[in-house]
């Protein structure tokens, strides 16, 4: 499935930093509340607030941040993420994983179990067990409440400027450019300085990260070996990558990384498959332009230039589809699934095969025996609907959109299909109903309202429609509320 890439990034952070002033004045009004106990930083930041938060600052980044939504992408990711925080301690609340589509080797965590992962970082590292590492260090960072306990440390801070603090620190996660030429010569800048994980944060973060991955199965001199690999590359360069500049490397941390590694057995782990896939995917897709991806695959699949042979496979196919040339990606493809007919990356490209060349029914035919054995699955569900819709069989297509939102209803992906599907079949109520949901992941409570008027002027007389409209409406403008008197 061709995913949906949002490239413009704005600065605007006005109302999420307004929330953050409420924030910070309810933090300091409340100094003597008794901390739940067992909870860190609980007297500065409640878990209930920061689960709000998080999510709040999440509908942002959709609606600003370049985010890649990618279904296969996800799926990789999130899994990769779930493997880690089974074996996390004092996980809060369930991790969400994305992708913001930036060539910057860099990853971050804020609130409420949310943890970014730019696509420069897969392209650098060398195994899952690189990328897995620094997961597992953003996971630290929040399973031990960073964030929230230098908020506590510095509740002698007024709260405006704590709220600027935050504020800036948010538009540099939407862009790390961006977001530090808006901190330079300001107040905020100084601030950026004052919320930065301090060392002991990032000596916990490591003990506990490198703990988690060992665990978890990786190679536990991942973390080391790829933050040692970064130090060598960039030691000259006057402008380092974001992810040293937020997380300063030092010698002597390596070195302590490859101590706490020692502790672990040693494991020998074969090249992991999902992870050079995904790796094609980015670089393919994402990090070179298309003209530059074919040049690059085809040398690569020519000359041996790879890791693991099925994934510069996978990424010449991927290169052959975005230079419209699907008849020279489809015997790649086959091949691939003669080996492995299960895997969701090969599917996926099968179906934009398919798709490209007008066979809708070749399309749908391929993915239904899978979609039966998992008919919730997000790779195999939103392909198939995206093959029904184009295919002008909207109803179906619906059926299972609507299905795989019972169990994921925040996937914007999911609901601009929904709109879509709904659009073709000429559903004007619903169609506007959809969109409301879109604009609401993006943090637009007004335009979803908008939206949602537009369905109720389609309601004709189902009054039990207008009903449910109107609660929707009176929902969002509780929901925008509550994040003002947070």
């Amino acid at each position: 499935m061709k995913s949906i890439v949002k490239r413009s990034i704005q600065a605007g952070l006005v109302f999420f930093t307004m929330s953050l002033t409420a924030v910070a004045q309810d933090v300091y009004s409340d100094k003597n509340a008794l901390p739940e106990i067992g909870v860190v930083a609980s007297s500065a930041l409640p878990l209930s607030k920061e689960k709000i938060i998080g999510d709040a600052v999440m509908k942002q980044m959709r609606g600003q941040a370049p985010l890649v939504m990618d279904p296969v992408l996800d799926e990789y990711l999130q899994d990769l993420g779930n493997r880690l925080v089974r074996y996390a301690d004092s996980a809060k609340f369930p991790f969400h994983f994305f992708w913001v589509n930036n060539d910057a080797i860099n990853a971050f965590a804020f609130f409420g179990g949310n943890i970014g992962v730019h696509s420069g970082l897969i392209h650098h590292a060398k195994s899952e067990s690189e990328l897995a590492s620094v997961l597992a260090h953003e996971i630290s960072h929040v399973t031990q409440r960073h964030l929230a306990r230098k908020i506590e440390s510095q509740q002698k801070t007024a709260p405006l400027a704590l709220a600027s603090m935050l504020g800036g620190v948010l538009l540099a996660i939407a862009s790390p450019e961006a977001g530090m030429a808006a901190l330079a010569g300001s107040q905020a800048a100084n601030a950026q300085m004052q919320i930065d994980y301090t060392r002991s944060n990032e000596e916990e973060a490591d003990r506990i990260g490198i703990t988690m991955l060992a665990h978890a199965g990786f190679d536990p001199n991942a973390a080391a070996s790829f933050f040692s690999t970064l130090n060598e590359k960039y030691r000259l360069v006057s402008q380092p990558p974001a992810r040293l500049l937020s997380h300063p490397l030092t010698e002597t941390r390596v070195a302590d990384a490859r101590a706490r590694a020692a502790n672990f057995p040693s494991v020998s782990l074969a090249p992991s498959l999902s992870f050079h896939l995904a790796k094609s995917r980015i670089m393919s897709r994402y990090t070179f332009d298309k003209r530059y991806s074919l040049d690059y695959y085809s040398n690569a699949v020519k000359n041996k230039k790879y890791v693991v042979r099925e994934a510069a496979l996978y990424g010449l196919a991927l290169a052959y589809l975005r230079n419209e040339q699907a008849d020279k990606a489809e015997p790649i493809i086959n091949e691939l699934l003669a080996q492995r007919p299960e895997n969701l990356f090969y599917l996926d490209a099968a179906t934009d095969i398919s798709l490209a060349q007008s066979n809708y029914a070749q399309a749908t035919a391929r993915l239904a025996p899978h979609l039966s054995r998992t008919p919730r699955n997000k790779v195999l569900a939103l392909n198939q609907a995206n093959a029904l819709i184009e295919a002008g069989e909207q109803q179906k297509a619906i059926k299972i959109l609507r299905d795989y939102l019972l169990v994921d209803k925040e996937y914007e992906v999911a609901w601009q299909l929904l709109t879509s599907a709904y659009q073709r079949s000429d559903d004007r109520k619903d169609m506007h109903q959809a969109k409301a949901e879109v604009f609401m992941l993006n943090g637009a409570h007004q335009r979803a309202i908008d939206e949602l008027q537009f369905a109720y002027n389609y309601t004709g007389d189902n009054h039990l429609e207008k009903q449910k409209i109107r609660a929707r409406i009176k929902q969002i403008r509780e929901d925008e509320e509550r994040l003002k008197r947070l």
